[in-house]
């Protein structure tokens, strides 16, 4: 645990004694203030909501569930009757429990998707960061065992709505929120869908640069998505061996992405071009 609390030290702002924090996990260099707003403020919040609540945002139920978590650790075991105390073999067994719930409901439910990305667009010490917070979860993994089910976080998450039938607005918003979609697009994606389709970049929330690439061309934004979601599908397999059922559900959500925007593109009529409206957020 105080890999994990060291981890989380250096994804603070930078400030006095992250250095001497990052030597002993032999990250390195030393974290930069501009690419700490970069990564963490613009491309990839660290925020469980964001990635595992429905909306694809901060808050929501995602956010209560996790609180309500924290909520009930918080509280103090029921006593023995008879004893006024709980025996040390019930703390541990509650224990190990909470830290079970805590490894795969609101950690590795997300994480390993979050860094997947990281990856892709950090700087090295963020790279060497999230390496190194990987294999903790690994390790933790390891230690405590298989999840007993699949987190509710994922139990309750609904799919990917089809804009035929759910609207433009929905359809948008389902492709920004990680586990509707099982992708993870940030503004450095929105940046790099651009060139690769030669469309006019707006700067804007990641939705209304969504919304203006569909604007000027549907299909060429669709095949760049379903592109984009084929691709996560190895990488959440990969991550199977580790994390299980929760990497198969990540992988079978992008599969469904890709297979719909697929659809999509190949209909005559592409419903695409309802998206070119006003946009917002």
């Amino acid at each position: 645990m105080e890999l994990f609390r060291a981890l989380a030290a250096l994804a603070e702002s930078p400030g006095p004694g992250q250095a001497r924090i990052a030597a002993m996990l032999g990250l390195p260099g030393t974290a930069d203030p501009p690419d700490h707003t970069e990564l963490f403020a613009l491309q990839l919040y660290p925020y469980a909501s964001v990635y595992v609540g429905a909306e694809g945002m901060l808050g929501g139920e995602a956010r209560d569930r996790v609180a309500g978590f924290w909520r009930a650790l918080r509280r103090v075991p029921p006593h023995e009757p008879e004893e006024g105390d709980v025996p040390d073999r019930a703390r541990r067994l509650l224990w190990g429990q909470s830290r079970k719930a805590l490894l795969w409901e609101h950690l590795a439910s997300w994480l390993f998707a979050y860094l997947d990305k990281l990856s892709e667009i950090a700087p090295l010490f963020y790279r060497s960061w999230g390496g190194l917070l990987a294999g903790a979860l690994a390790a933790e993994i390891g230690a405590l065992g298989p999840a007993d089910t699949l987190p509710l976080h994922l139990r309750r998450a609904p799919p990917l709505p089809d804009p035929r039938a759910a609207g433009a607005d929905a359809f948008l918003q389902g492709l920004l929120a990680p586990v509707r979609s099982g992708i993870v697009l940030t503004r450095a994606d929105m940046a790099r869908a651009a060139r690769d389709t030669g469309l006019g970049m707006r700067v804007g929330e990641r939705r209304f640069i969504l919304q203006s690439l569909f604007a000027q061309d549907a299909g060429a934004t669709l095949a760049w998505l379903e592109s984009e979601a084929r691709g996560w599908i190895p990488a959440h397999l990969a991550r199977r061996p580790t994390a299980g059922d929760v990497s198969r559900f990540w992988a079978e959500r992008a599969e469904a992405t890709a297979g719909l925007l697929a659809e999509l593109r190949r209909e005559p009529a592409s419903p695409g071009q309802e998206f070119g409206g006003s946009a917002g957020g």
